[in-house]
């Protein structure tokens, strides 16, 4: 059973968290920090992979890839499923997604900011649209 103070935190902002729950935060961050965490987590856009699917789409080593999937998993990102002899592997939560195109986002917003701030150069660039938020009327989550 989950205790009343954590149920409690479910939805907080960042502000209201103490100094565990920051660490549990920023160890979500560590892990999406990393390209090829991100390569992994953009690979299973589509639908559940194994290792070795992800190790011919990504061009990496089966070693490298079932590492950084342990990481993913030990943190929630991923989850895995047995199918036979094999472990495959899709995104815990789809709201990771949200979160990394949001950053992306803003990212490509503040460098097409500093190139037309370079006088002219790529001025006719505009920022990319916002991603269209999704009805939350069927998540129960």
């Amino acid at each position: 059973m989950i205790s009343t103070s954590c149920t409690e935190r479910v939805g907080t902002k960042m502000e209201a968290l103490d100094d565990q729950a920051l660490e549990h935060v920023a160890d979500y961050f560590r892990a999406l920090s990393e390209p090829l965490r991100l390569k992994l987590l953009n690979a299973l856009r589509d639908g559940p992979l194994n290792v070795g699917e992800l190790t011919s789409l990504l061009g990496c080593s089966q070693a490298n890839v079932s590492k950084h999937l342990a990481l993913l998993a030990k943190l929630g990102l991923v989850s895995r499923e047995s199918r036979g002899t094999s472990v495959y592997y899709q995104i815990a939560d789809p709201r990771t997604y949200q979160l990394c195109d949001l950053v992306c986002g803003q990212i490509a917003q503040r460098l097409i900011g500093q190139v037309q701030g370079m006088g002219g150069f790529g001025a006719h660039l505009t920022a990319p649209p916002a991603p269209k938020q999704k009805s939350k009327a069927k998540t129960s989550r």
